[in-house]
């Protein structure tokens, strides 16, 4: 039998190689899960209910029949049972997080919303469980049909004054969801472009919400008046007895008890936990700069800093995104323990999972004494952070970085005075510079006689990465009207290397109190800056990553394609390599034409 394989087939080979790369992908996503992940799953699933329990209640300006009527298809989707069942356990494991949340914290100097937001959460099932156990609990236990009707006679005829715990557990869970949402959107590009909207839905929808309560509210109490109105709607197949009542609420005290109960033991653990951690010692963490304090074992880097008052970088919060409180441990790493699944996952995208002396202080938890120094600058106080108030705060982007270096720098100066070397590589730079911001980047850094260049600020990737390409072959342009420019002056053409790559950054203002900059973090732009040093031994102008062109849609051409190992990364990177920047020019102008 002839074979049906062709020589590009998937062999044995290939195979084991895309099966390698599928583990590798899901172990990094399985790495990056952590409880912030998965308490934000679990509340936008509750979140998502609360808006479509407000949207009915708005009906209510409408009319009480038209409440009932949409009420029918909201039960019918949130009670089937697949929705239950994830439904209520995104309720458990919301509500189990922030009990955790609550005895985990080691410090409460926390923000305002930060604190409200807790407060509010811990706080929705004190108003909620009555309301629970008469209306989902009752059912299944003695048969009720409770809908708007019995539950507006319940709130404003028989015990007035729980409409308006009702007001506020729907107001309290509300905020607590916004806060929520505003957190996890806050870092995301598009949060400029979508901040007033969200702030109208967040205003718009429980206004109309509460006022259709209010509505309701008063035709059932206007009609409740009516014998013919009691007969239909406060029969016992709806409302129940007396007796089921009075099991109601005993079912409801249970509840509350066990659940203030449960609050209690959490803040006697956190007692006990404190006394447990002063039997067991105390450890001893150095700065580095002469700064030396002693903390209970099991306080985090970064919370030992917060609880000194000592700045500490920390854009994100300390929940683990963005890397910027990074530490440095000077000695022996043997004895800290390992690095959990997320600290892994951020570690490795910046490109320093592979170095045990490079931890996050807001995972590091050192149970022996441990000295270390901080990577990046802390702000020179809190209170001056706040005065400060930067304009460019932390955010996750997708970003192309290019970095571009100038060649036979120091043999130029060498050759020539320092004030002439100087001047030309400031006008290298320049011509660099504009050819980057004739395509849509902007310059970042400067360093020495390179720079570094980001596309995708404002832009998504697909036109970043296009961005990026054309200012390589602008580039190329730039310099050569450059060197006819300089003729004689320079000893030799100046050339140049570049390396682009792209991918999920965080970008913002990092420095100190007296010197801020804007700039991108991220394993990209470390890629980007080791693919422009792989030009000097790949003998050519570019290294582009593939991932970049993929994106761009331009075609490779007659781009031979390689791997390269990057340091600090596991696998190797796809790349393609272009001997002058130049011809770039024919590809984009092709691609051009085809897509007129």
């Amino acid at each position: 039998m002839q074979s049906c394989f062709h020589s590009d087939s998937i062999g044995p080979g290939r195979f084991r190689s895309m099966a390698e790369k599928a583990v590798s992908s899901f172990t990094r996503l399985w790495r990056g899960i952590g409880l912030r992940q998965v308490r934000l799953t679990t509340g936008f699933i509750l979140f998502t209910y609360l808006i479509s329990h407000f949207a009915n209640h708005a009906l209510g300006n409408i009319s009480l029949s038209a409440m009932d009527d949409a009420l029918d298809y909201h039960m019918l989707f949130w009670q089937s049972w697949p929705v239950v069942i994830v439904f209520y356990g995104a309720v458990l494991t919301h509500l189990g997080l922030g009990v955790w949340a609550l005895y985990a914290r080691r410090q409460f100097r926390w923000t305002g919303i930060e604190t409200t937001q807790l407060v509010f959460g811990l706080s929705i099932p004190v108003f909620i469980i009555g309301h629970l156990v008469g209306v989902r609990i009752s059912a299944p236990l003695f048969g009720h049909e409770k809908d708007y009707p019995q539950v507006f006679f319940n709130y404003w005829v028989v015990r007035p004054q729980l409409k308006w715990m009702m007001y506020t557990v729907l107001v309290v869970s509300w905020v607590h969801g916004c806060i929520g949402i505003y957190f996890w959107v806050r870092t995301k590009p598009y949060f400029r472009k979508i901040s007033s909207l969200l702030l109208a839905l967040a205003v718009i929808l429980p206004t109309l919400s509460l006022l259709g309560l209010y509505q309701g509210g008063r035709t059932v109490l206007r009609a409740s008046a009516a014998p013919e109105w009691r007969a239909d709607n406060l029969s016992r197949e709806k409302v129940g007895t007396g007796a089921d009542q009075t099991a109601l609420e005993r079912i409801s005290s249970y509840m509350l008890y066990g659940y203030l109960g449960l609050l209690g033991l959490t803040l006697a653990a956190r007692g006990i936990r404190a006394l447990v951690e002063r039997r067991r010692g105390l450890v001893t963490l150095s700065y580095g700069n002469g700064r030396t304090i002693r903390v209970p074992v099991g306080l985090s880097v970064l919370e030992a800093s917060t609880r000194f008052n000592i700045p500490h970088s920390s854009v994100c919060g300390g929940r683990a995104r963005c890397s910027t409180c990074r530490i440095r441990i000077i000695g022996d790493c043997s004895e800290l323990p390992e690095p959990s699944n997320r600290e892994t996952f951020v570690l490795d995208r910046v490109g320093a999972g592979g170095d045990p002396a490079i931890r996050l202080a807001c995972q590091l938890r050192p149970r022996t004494n441990v000295a270390f120094f901080q990577i990046f600058p802390p702000n020179a106080s809190l209170s001056a952070a706040a005065k400060i108030a930067p304009v460019n705060p932390g955010r996750e982007r997708y970003v192309v970085s290019m970095f571009v270096d100038m060649r036979g720098s120091t043999k130029l100066a060498e050759q020539l005075l320092p004030f002439d070397t100087v001047f030309i590589i400031n006008r290298f730079l320049t011509a660099v510079a504009q050819a980057v911001v004739e395509c849509g980047g902007q310059p970042n850094q400067f360093v020495g006689d390179g720079l570094l260049a980001l596309f995708g600020l404002a832009t998504n990737p697909q036109t970043a990465c296009r961005q990026a390409i054309e200012a390589t072959a602008r580039i190329a342009v730039h310099v050569d009207a450059l060197n006819e420019f300089l003729g004689d002056d320079v000893p030799e053409p100046l050339r140049f290397g570049i390396g682009i790559h792209g991918g999920e950054v965080i970008i913002g203002d990092i420095g100190s109190q007296e010197h801020t900059v804007f700039t991108a973090l991220g394993d990209s732009v470390n890629v980007a800056a080791r693919l422009q040093d792989m030009t000097k031994a790949l003998s050519c102008e570019v290294v582009l990553s593939q991932d970049v062109l993929k994106t761009s849609g331009f075609p490779a051409g007659d781009m031979p394609r390689i791997e390269v190992q990057i340091r600090g990364r596991v696998e190797p990177l796809v790349v393609y390599t272009v001997t002058k920047a130049g011809t770039l020019s024919a590809i984009v102008a092709d691609f051009a034409v085809a897509a007129a």
